[in-house]
């Protein structure tokens, strides 16, 4: 990571209690990493705070992985700043499993990971740094896993959360991971069963198409169908090991975390949100404009006010499209009815 004088990124480490007994035996002392802005030195005054939620297979680290003509996390939100972007706190949490992610829920077969965002990473984040604690300054966004996890939790905590942004997030269940199903249901009876891949995990190879296809399939069974009976795994699969036809009873389990129908029951709870903003390639390879617009829909029928942006471009490579959140995330906190909110 960067540490340069115009802003730093400190390093925090979490010794977790919500994530200590989780089922998978994954680590839980984590690293947090905290984008301070360039003035932070050198006043004294509080900042808003963005929590940021990387995508699958995605960590805190994630975010500043060098990658060429594409600036980090902070020379992004330095460059902004720069160009008159109002400051922000970002924070970047470790939500990674063995499975790939932990879609920021609590799930018997992963871990508790949405109480140690918000039971324990906003708090240590709070007491560390001078940050505005009013819901009114707190914002969540992310991209694709990152994105459901920013705008399920934004439904889920009106009270802690006051913006939200979703990049090319998981909407629409069945065009986002049904297409799957099929690949990852051969993949496993390649490999002999699912006990056998469980058993052999960290053999299995991970940089492929139908690699991704099954190790996606494993991570949202574990988050969206726990079964803490159901050993070695602790989840059910959404299709039969056998044949692969759809199990329409774990498949319902699954669509009651599909935020398109979410939407319908606690969308109204984002009425009085600053912001709330979606976008998504229109040329998205896993189809996500689909649920990016149905989404959108929804939210309009159920008054809230919504920023839905559809642009040219895919799933990847899609980094620029966070100068738009943040800059309209920074713009809200700093419109001067918040800045007259009492902290």
């Amino acid at each position: 990571m960067n540490h340069r004088q115009d802003s730093r990124v400190t390093l925090l480490r979490i010794e977790s209690r919500r994530l200590q007994s989780n089922p998978i035996g994954d680590p839980f002392v984590r690293d947090l990493a905290v984008y301070l802005p360039p003035s932070y030195y050198t006043c004294s005054k509080s900042y808003p705070v963005v929590v940021c939620l990387a995508g699958f297979a995605g960590s805190a680290a994630s975010w500043f992985n060098f990658q060429a003509w594409v600036p980090a996390i902070d020379e992004r939100m330095d460059a902004l700043v720069a160009s008159g972007v109002p400051e922000m706190i970002l924070v970047f949490p470790d939500c990674f499993t063995r499975y790939g992610g932990s879609q920021y829920l609590n799930s018997p077969a992963v871990g508790d990971y949405e109480s140690y965002v918000l039971e324990e990473v906003l708090p240590l984040v709070d007491e560390t740094f001078r940050t505005k604690t009013d819901r009114r300054f707190r914002g969540v966004m992310g991209k694709s896993s990152g994105g459901f996890g920013a705008i399920t939790l934004a439904m889920k905590h009106p009270d802690i959360f006051s913006a939200v942004a979703c990049h090319s997030g998981d909407l629409y269940f069945d065009f986002c991971y049904m297409p799957d199903f099929p690949t990852a249901g051969r993949m496993i009876r390649k490999y002999g069963g699912i006990r056998k891949v469980i058993e052999n995990f960290a053999q299995i190879p991970k940089s492929g198409k139908e690699d991704h296809a099954l190790l996606n399939t494993l991570a949202m069974s574990a988050c969206y169908s726990p079964n803490p009976g159901r050993k070695p795994h602790l989840f059910d699969l959404p299709f039969e090991e056998k044949t692969g036809k759809l199990r329409r009873s774990v498949w319902k389990r699954w669509k009651t975390f599909d935020p398109v129908e979410v939407v319908k029951i606690r969308g109204r709870f984002l009425r009085d949100f600053g912001l709330v903003y979606l976008d998504c390639g229109s040329r998205d390879e896993f189809g996500l404009f689909v649920g990016a617009r149905i989404f959108a829909d929804e939210l309009k029928k159920a008054g809230v006010r919504t920023i839905y942006e559809e642009f040219e471009g895919g799933h990847f490579h899609t980094q620029h499209r966070y100068n738009v959140s943040f800059s309209k995330m920074a713009d809200y906190f700093n419109t001067e009815d918040t800045q007259n909110t009492e902290q």
